[in-house]
């Protein structure tokens, strides 16, 4: 984006990456929402910036964040996200793998899961080894599966490896994020929902658009997965976003 003329600030979640902050790689998602009105902040007071046209790029479970803390900072003049991904719903449904709606998680097993995230902060409290990921209460579902495969394509491979990458501990906090309890409150600022035809995700985007308050679009890239949106940037649909912003901002 900025070689298309846009001012472009990139950041990695506070606790994980090259952002400070500790504990280290913590499940804290309140944070992960403020880091963008943060960015807000820091833009906002630079000579060069326009505070009234700031936009906010989402991708993945960033997708969720930006476009949560679009509800209570209007300051966010227009949102894009990218092969969005909820994580609250993710980890209430079965890690998000399940478009499927008999392979949801029941009840019982959401609380199965929330018993063993429980147990594992005595465990690290004494001092015992910290466990990064989705736990084993609840086994992988054949739908759950197929996406994790997907999934894998990426952070399992060195497209997405880094020696400073890691899963989130405290899953248990991750239950409570719900990114569009008040999406009724971005109006009348514009949404852009962008997923990969094939992404096994695709539903998040969906749905979110289906509750989103006018104005707003949902573009489907033809031929991409979930991942695929994070770097093959001949699928990324960058005129969409170019002409997105030009537009709103």
């Amino acid at each position: 984006m900025a070689e298309r003329g846009f001012v472009t600030l990139a950041f990695d979640a506070s606790y994980n990456g090259e952002s400070g902050g500790r504990p280290r790689h913590i499940a804290s998602l309140e944070t992960f929402v403020e880091d963008f009105s943060a960015a807000v902040d820091y833009l906002g007071t630079r000579r060069y910036v326009a505070r009234d046209r700031i936009g906010v790029i989402g991708v993945c479970a960033s997708g969720g964040f930006s476009l949560s803390a679009a509800q209570i900072d209007p300051r966010l003049k227009a949102v894009a996200t990218v092969s969005m991904y909820d994580m609250g719903r993710a980890y209430r449904d079965g890690q998000g793998y399940a478009p499927v709606p008999s392979e949801r998680n029941s009840v019982e097993e959401r609380k199965r899961a929330l018993a063993e995230a429980a147990e594992q902060r005595w465990a690290e409290f004494d001092g015992g080894k910290v466990r990064y990921g989705g736990g084993s209460a609840v086994p992988l579902k054949p739908s759950q599966q197929a996406a994790a495969d997907e999934i894998a394509e990426y952070y399992a491979t060195p497209r997405g490896q880094h020696p400073r990458s890691h899963a989130l501990t405290s899953l248990g906090a991750i239950a409570n994020f719900m990114p569009l309890a008040q999406i009724e409150l971005t109006a009348p600022r514009p949404l852009l929902f962008i997923a990969g035809e094939r992404a096994h995700f695709r539903y998040y985007s969906e749905d979110a658009y289906a509750k989103a308050p006018e104005p707003r679009e949902l573009h489907i890239v033809p031929g991409a997965g979930h991942v695929d949106l994070y770097d093959k940037v001949d699928l990324i649909p960058w005129k969409k976003l170019t002409d997105f912003f030009d537009k709103h901002l």
